[in-house]
C-alpha cells in the first residue's frame, strides 16, 4: 500500500511538471504577444507587461492576412470535406470481398505510407495535371489519406454485417448503405479524421511553397511563415500601416518589435485550432479506441 502511494505521488507529480513544460510555452507566447514590447523585451516570466491587444491589432492591419485567412478557411473546411469523405468510402470499398484484388489495392496503399517517389517526381505530377497555380493542389492531392483509409476500414469492419444485409433485402445498394447506415454510425472515427485532417490543413504551408506563385492563393500559414522570416520587415511594414492610418497618435502607439511580432503571429496561426481541439477531443479520443480494437 506504501508502494502504491509513492509511485502514485511521484507519477502526478512527473506528469504534471511534463504537462506544465508542454504548456509553458505557449503561455509565454501569449502573455508576451499581450505586453506591450517596450516593456515586455526586458523580459517575462508569468504575467504580462502592460497589457495591450495592440500587438494584435496593428499586425491584422496587414492587407495580404485577410486574403490568406480566406484561402486556409476554404482550404481547411473544402480540403477536410473531401478527405473524410473519400477516404471513407474508399475504405468501404476495400472491406468488400466482392472487390476484385482487394488485398493487393490495400497492400498497395500501406506501402505509399512508406515509400515514396520522392519531391521531383511529385512536382513533375501536380504540374502535369496542370495544379500549379490551382486552388485544386490544396484538395485533390490529400482526398485520400492511407493513415486514414486504415482508420476507418479498421472501424468499419467492427459494424454487424446483420445491418448491411438486412439493407440489401429491402432492395437498398451499396452506395445507398454507405450513405444511410455506414456512415453514420462511423461518426466517432469520422470525428477522429476530421481533427486530423482539419488541423493537417490548417497547417500546411509547404505544397504552397512549392506550387503557388498567385499571391492571392496564399495560405495563411505561408504568410506567417514568411513573416516570421522577416520579423523585422514585418515589424517596418506594420509601423508605416499605423502611420498611414492615423493610429499613431502619441496616447496610442505602441511599437511593434520583431520579437513581439513573432509571437503574435504565433499565436494567430495556433489559436484557430485551440479552439477546436478542445470540443472535438472526446470524439478523438473514442474514434481511436473503438478503432483500435478489433474482434
Amino acid at each position: 500500500m506504501l508502494w502504491d502511494n509513492t509511485f502514485n505521488v511521484l507519477n502526478y507529480t512527473a506528469l504534471s511538471i511534463f504537462t506544465l513544460l508542454c504548456l509553458y510555452p505557449f503561455y509565454y507566447i501569449l502573455v508576451y504577444s499581450l505586453s506591450d514590447p517596450r516593456t515586455a523585451s526586458s523580459g517575462l516570466l508569468l504575467f504580462p507587461k502592460d497589457i495591450t491587444l495592440f500587438n494584435y491589432i496593428q499586425i491584422l492591419q496587414v492587407k495580404e492576412i485577410y486574403s490568406a485567412t480566406f484561402i486556409s478557411v476554404l482550404r481547411t473546411v473544402i480540403g477536410t470535406i473531401i478527405t473524410v469523405f473519400c477516404s471513407s468510402i474508399f475504405a468501404y470499398v476495400l472491406t468488400k470481398d466482392e472487390l476484385y484484388f482487394r488485398k493487393i489495392i490495400y497492400r498497395f496503399m500501406i506501402i505509399t505510407m512508406y515509400i515514396s517517389a520522392g519531391l521531383i517526381p511529385y512536382y513533375i505530377v501536380i504540374k502535369t495535371y496542370g495544379l500549379r497555380n490551382s486552388f485544386l493542389v490544396y484538395i485533390i492531392p490529400s482526398a485520400i489519406s492511407a493513415f486514414f483509409v486504415i482508420l476507418i476500414k479498421t472501424f468499419m469492419e467492427q459494424l454487424p454485417a446483420s445491418l448491411e444485409e438486412s439493407a440489401m433485402l429491402d432492395g437498398a445498394g451499396y452506395f445507398t448503405i454507405f450513405i444511410r447506415i455506414v456512415f453514420p454510425l462511423c461518426m466517432p472515427i469520422v470525428a477522429t479524421v476530421l481533427v486530423f485532417a482539419a488541423v493537417g490543413n490548417w497547417n500546411s504551408w509547404f505544397d504552397t511553397y512549392i506550387f503557388i506563385q498567385d499571391k492571392k492563393l496564399f495560405t495563411l500559414q505561408y504568410i506567417l511563415l514568411n513573416y516570421l522570416q522577416e520579423s523585422q520587415k514585418l515589424a517596418n511594414l506594420v509601423q508605416k500601416s499605423t502611420n498611414s492610418s492615423g493610429l499613431a497618435s502619441a496616447a496610442l502607439q505602441v511599437q511593434v518589435t520583431p520579437e513581439s511580432a513573432r509571437m503574435t503571429i504565433t499565436m494567430i496561426a495556433i489559436i484557430p485550432i485551440f479552439l477546436v481541439y478542445p470540443f472535438m477531443q472526446r470524439h478523438f479520443v473514442k474514434g481511436i479506441m473503438m478503432g483500435a480494437i478489433k474482434g
